[in-house]
């Protein structure tokens, strides 16, 4: 039995001093997520023109241990140390599950 994919959904609030920095960390932590990591199969960071201090992650894991894995890497823990160190606020982290389409 396979475990279904785990999607997170992370929102962050930055400031326009932190919004370049923050990015820059959030992209690094994208690439090397889906490109060194099996589990993963989706990282996007997103940001809204209606909100310019908004960044949202949306991550695609293959199941939860594979995220438990991705929070465990060097490029996880260099954007956690990004997020310290610019000081950005964290709103929320939604953990669903995908049920469509399901997983094989």
């Amino acid at each position: 039995m396979t475990d279904t994919p785990l999607i997170i959904i992370a929102e962050f609030e930055t400031t326009a001093a932190t919004r370049a920095p923050f990015l820059a960390a959030c992209i690094e932590d994208s690439i090397r997520s889906v490109t060194d990591e099996a589990g993963c199969s989706c990282f996007d960071v997103l940001t809204t023109p209606d909100e310019p201090d908004t960044v949202i992650l949306h991550e695609v894991y293959d199941s939860p241990a594979a995220f438990d894995a991705h929070q465990a890497t060097p490029h996880f823990k260099a954007f956690s140390n990004a997020v310290d160190t610019l000081k950005i606020r964290l709103v929320s982290v939604r953990k669903t599950l995908r049920n469509i389409p399901a997983p094989k």
